[in-house]
């Protein structure tokens, strides 16, 4: 009977029960290797910031903490992956798209619920947006593409990474007066390779994905989405700045946990990840890539996904985030 009543206790442990070992069971946390599950293929702007973080949360725990790339299917496999896993110790590292904008492009088909399959943990990183274009074109800023496609309707084209742009841009382009058509691709190395070459016109993305073409001349950043300037691009202007609110948007990176998951756990990753937040180090290398290291409390970062889906909302319409299941 002891040994059954071991069992059982050591088996609600693994599967995240909420019960009175939740405490003893966080205090004693990671007993195995820690598995960070990620949408990203690797060399991604999102990967390469996983991968810092988990070594030094490596250290930090003094147990191995892999990184396992799982993309496709805008993020529904990895999420699979963290909800099937029965371990205790794998989490997710996403961007906003999962838990915002595939609630509109799936609907009830979505396989899982982004208000309630998955708690919030913390922030990773604050991912700096920028608008590429090729270099070809010589444009100083929007206000030189909003003129430029206004002169050649239907002619020019777009595309951006999957999530919450593929609403706000179509937006811009419509207050805009403009058509173009959009170029969908499966990685973004396409369609790096595309707008330097100027088979691509208009281009949203991750400025750390955009910064091997922009050092080599070939694609130039005319204004980034954030709400600041990128770090290492002083130069170029905001989208607010160029005065074009309508694109602002803020992206991010985070962490966050089955619903499963003891909140005291939750608490405990979320305390461990702000400690590493204070490296320096890390964030200057955050930085040196176009990203800034954005460490959260759960709260702050729930806040930070609410106000993702209010923006959606806006741009969607009212119901179009509603449960799916």
């Amino acid at each position: 009977m002891r040994l059954l009543v071991l069992a059982l206790a050591g088996l609600s442990a693994i599967n995240f029960c909420g019960n009175g070992l939740d405490d003893a069971y966080a205090q004693t946390w990671p007993t195995q290797t820690v598995k960070i599950v990620t949408p990203f293929p690797p060399g991604s702007g999102g990967d390469v910031t996983a991968r810092p973080l988990a070594d030094r949360l490596a250290k930090h725990w003094g147990k191995p903490v892999i990184v396992e790339n799982r993309p496709g299917a805008d993020g529904i496999i990895a999420i699979n992956t963290v909800l099937n896993s029965s371990d205790g110790h794998t989490i997710l590292y996403t961007n906003g798209g999962p838990l915002t904008s595939n609630q509109v492009s799936y609907g009830s088909k979505l396989p899982y619920d982004p208000t309630r399959d998955l708690v919030p943990i913390s922030g990773g990183a604050e991912v700096f947006v920028g608008i590429g274009v090729p270099a070809a074109l010589a444009l100083g800023s929007i206000a030189d593409f909003v003129q430029l496609a206004g002169s050649r309707a239907g002619q020019l084209n777009w595309g951006a990474t999957p999530g919450s742009l593929d609403y706000l841009i179509p937006g811009f382009f419509r207050k805009a007066g403009l058509s173009l058509e959009r170029v969908p691709y499966r990685d973004v190395v396409s369609a790096m390779q595309d707008l330097s070459q100027a088979r691509l016109h208009f281009y949203v993305a991750g400025v750390a994905t955009q910064l091997p073409m922009v050092q080599n001349g070939t694609v130039k950043i005319i204004a980034v989405t954030n709400k600041v300037r990128a770090p290492g691009l002083s130069d170029v202007v905001t989208a607010d700045e160029a005065g074009f609110p309508e694109l602002r948007y803020e992206a991010f990176l985070a962490f966050f946990g089955p619903r499963s998951m003891p909140a005291t756990l939750r608490d405990r990753i979320s305390v461990d990840v702000r400690a590493i937040g204070a490296d320096v180090e890390l964030s200057e290398r955050f930085n040196a890539i176009g990203m800034k290291l954005r460490v959260t409390t759960p709260a702050e970062l729930e806040g930070i996904v609410s106000d993702e889906r209010a923006r959606l909302a806006q741009l969607t319409g009212p119901g179009s985030l509603s449960p799916t299941r």
